[in-house]
């Protein structure tokens, strides 16, 4: 269940690998969690380490038994890569966003979480080589300084829910500031932020979070900061300079869907002004079909989401019959646009034909969202 406040994350055993021991996040882990078990990683116990970290399929225990193991260690790939989206053109209609991986697993526990079907490691990773993953920015900064790229940092791991362990927003705002045709989003269900505040923006960060009914956040969204706390942590960013977003997605289907929706609209409308929330995107339900054994062991029949009635779909997901889903966007498009037709409001990732009966256009018809849709050069 949700909390009023959010303490730090509890974590079981954190593990230290010795080329990140040094780091500023060592250092900061090993202060804030001085009761917790600490393990260095070293050429003494790699191979049990390793053992304990073997790759392949998760089981639902060790899939909860991840967020509760921490690991602290650099990371070898690349940081910087397109929005998975951007591969499913045919399909899928892609807002050209790009992503900023600096972790993997999230310590928060939804249920349709997609990270269910898509992480293969029996712990959570902060990587402690973020001046790496800057070097990549910079590098693609100076090939492209006017190209509007759209950087978000919660593709696997939530954006800001360890970031009073990492303080990493700080130093990407910063860097940010210097390429102010770039847009930097955090992406997150906590409310916390007030760690970066005092950190001066030149207006290209945006600070977003995914919102639901409080109906669906109570029930689904288990460990996440509740609705009024992530809509007074946005009131806090917008007051210090910062752009906000929000992402009403997954809309969950259930028997009161519309009032619980409506009711979502109509409080995003009495705390902010269209010209104050910089997107709003809608999605609807959606999953892999491996996915759906673990979420019926995690969290039983009594979610809505393990009893949703389901279909293949784009993607190889299962999704919502076609109908159902355009008839839950036209709704909340409906009860945005009837307050004020300026909201700026995109669906995330879907396909043409659903943009077609929602909107009756397709993005590049629609003038404020063409800049977010225009194609851009192709990295990764």
């Amino acid at each position: 269940m949700n909390t009023s406040a959010q303490p730090l994350p509890q974590f079981e055993r954190i593990f230290i690998d010795e080329q990140s021991e040094n780091s500023e996040v060592a250092q900061r882990v090993r202060k804030l969690y001085s009761a917790t078990p600490i393990i260095a990683v070293n050429s003494n116990n790699r191979d049990e380490f390793n053992q304990l970290d073997q790759k392949g399929h998760l089981t639902a225990e060790e899939f909860n038994t991840s967020k509760r193991t921490l690991f602290l260690t650099t990371f070898k790939g690349q940081f910087f890569k397109r929005c998975p989206g951007a591969t499913q053109k045919k399909t899928l209609t892609c807002c050209n966003y790009h992503v900023l991986n600096l972790g993997s697993q999230c310590n928060m526990n939804c249920s349709y979480c997609y990270l269910q079907s898509y992480l293969n490691s029996r712990i959570t990773k902060i990587f402690t080589n973020i001046d790496q993953a800057l070097t990549e920015l910079k590098e693609m900064a100076e090939q492209h300084p006017d190209q509007p790229f759209r950087v978000g940092t919660g593709e696997i791991i939530d954006s800001l829910s360890l970031d009073p362990i990492t303080l990493y927003s700080k130093k990407l705002i910063e860097f940010f500031n210097q390429y102010p045709k770039w847009i930097l989003e955090f992406k997150t269900k906590s409310n916390l932020v007030d760690q970066f505040l005092d950190t001066s923006t030149v207006g290209n960060t945006v600070v977003s979070w995914s919102l639901n009914a409080s109906y669906i956040i109570e029930r689904e969204e288990h460990g996440t900061a509740r609705l009024h706390e992530r809509l007074v942590a946005a009131q806090k960013c917008l007051a210090r300079g910062f752009r906000i977003a929000f992402h009403i997605d997954p809309m969950i289907y259930h028997p009161e869907w519309k009032e619980n929706y409506l009711a979502l609209a109509q409080e995003i409308q009495r705390r902010f002004k269209p010209e104050e929330v910089h997107v709003i995107s809608l999605g609807t339900l959606r999953f892999q079909p491996e996915q759906r054994h673990m979420m019926r062991e995690r969290f039983g029949l009594n979610s809505l989401v393990t009893q949703a009635e389901m279909f293949p779909s784009e993607g190889n997901k299962l999704r919502y019959d076609s109908h159902l889903r355009t008839e839950m966007f036209q709704w909340m498009l409906k009860a945005m646009k009837t307050h004020s037709p300026h909201w700026n409001i995109f669906l995330c990732m879907e396909t043409p034909e659903t943009w077609i009966q929602t909107f009756e256009k397709v993005p590049m018809q629609v003038p404020e969202l063409k800049q977010l849709f225009k194609p851009l050069p192709v990295i990764g």
